[in-house]
């Protein structure tokens, strides 16, 4: 490993007070770069991720806008700024009218990085007007900000004359590129939603929208354990995940391995977030349909259920734990040992 980190990174890394650090001591520390693709959720390439090295936490993961944005580091550290300064400004409906984000403050808002020329943001727009309809409806305070990712004014247009909330100026460019940063936004169509204080509540506000139709969850706060379906599969993608496959023909056979495996995902969830790191782990029940199949075939996964299993897509690596009874204590000590790297991958 430390020649594969070497072939990458070079013979050494300069730290942030200047002292040359060895790769190859990096690699004996267990560093690997798979590990760095999993802590920071990198899904393309490239990608430029700043971090404090006084405490390791992430600055800006949206690197390559910053050095677009202010070559010359005039914003240096590129640290977090407020949502609502970073969306100062005035906003457009698509009547023309103007209004002051200001008017944003106090409701929940849905961040929506879209463009028209996008098939599926054309297709989750429908369904987010009409979920959206029904949450102002519900008397909710809620309003969504479009940014647009159009390669056109004329463009822009078109596609914001199909929705009912505001956006920020097409031609407001600068501003748009803060809020790409800001949520180190890295594919559309990406729909952010914010609490009333403009902190994160989800990140994942297209699969919950997908999920949810007559919106009864909203704002969405995340679940520590999820169904596996068609519209949240892509989170699959976005770093090792815990499924465990049962046989759902069995009543409540789903909601009972739900009950067994929230408790080890509370509790994970809430060490990293303790940290102010998002936890390593995604949590999955799957079922017998379609999807699970699909997932099973493409891992090339035994048909055992129960099937306890940690898949890891973006190193093609799985770990398999097939016993005939799935209990919290061996699911813990599952998850204990793959965080402590005790588990040998297979492939993919």
């Amino acid at each position: 490993m430390a020649g594969a980190l070497t072939d990458v990174l070079g013979e050494v890394l300069v730290a942030a007070d200047g002292e040359e650090v060895a790769v190859s001591a990096l690699a004996a520390r267990g560093v690997s770069l798979l590990k760095l693709w999993n802590k920071y959720r990198v899904s393309n390439i490239p990608s430029l991720i700043f971090i404090d090295a006084s405490t390791g936490k992430v600055v800006c993961r949206n690197g390559l806008l910053v050095i677009r944005d202010d070559p010359e580091g005039l914003e240096f550290p590129w640290g977090p700024k407020p949502f609502s300064e970073v969306v100062a400004g005035p906003l457009l409906r698509n009547n023309g009218q103007t209004l002051d984000s200001s008017a944003l403050e106090g409701s929940h808002v849905g961040v929506y990085f879209s463009a028209h020329w996008c098939p599926p943001c054309r297709s989750l727009t429908r369904v987010l007007v009409e979920s959206y309809r029904k949450i102002k409806e519900a008397g909710q305070k809620f309003e969504i900000l479009f940014v647009s990712a159009d390669r056109s004014e004329d463009s822009f247009k078109q596609y914001f004359s199909e929705m009912p909330w505001v956006a920020v100026p097409y031609a407001d460019e600068a501003r748009r590129s803060r809020l790409n940063r800001l949520y180190g936004i890295q594919g559309i169509p990406t729909l952010i939603v914010l609490d009333s204080q403009g902190e994160v509540i989800t990140r994942q506000g297209r699969v919950e929208v997908l999920n949810d139709i007559e919106c009864r969850d909203f704002p969405w706060h995340p679940k520590p354990v999820l169904e596996l379906t068609d519209s949240n599969a892509v989170q699959l993608n976005e770093g090792p995940c815990l499924v465990l496959f049962v046989d759902s023909e069995d009543d409540g056979e789903s909601e009972a391995a739900k009950q067994l495996i929230q408790p080890i995902a509370e509790k994970i969830i809430a060490k990293y977030k303790a940290k102010e790191e998002e936890a390593p782990l995604l949590f999955f029940v799957a079922g017998e349909d379609d999807m699970t199949d699909s997932l099973r075939d493409y891992t090339n996964l035994p048909e055992a259920a129960p099937l306890l299993t940690i898949l890891d897509m973006s190193a093609r690596a799985k770990y398999v734990m097939d016993v005939e009874e799935i209990t919290p204590e061996i699911v813990e000590a599952f998850v204990s040992d793959f965080l402590a790297d005790k588990l040998k991958p297979e492939p993919i």
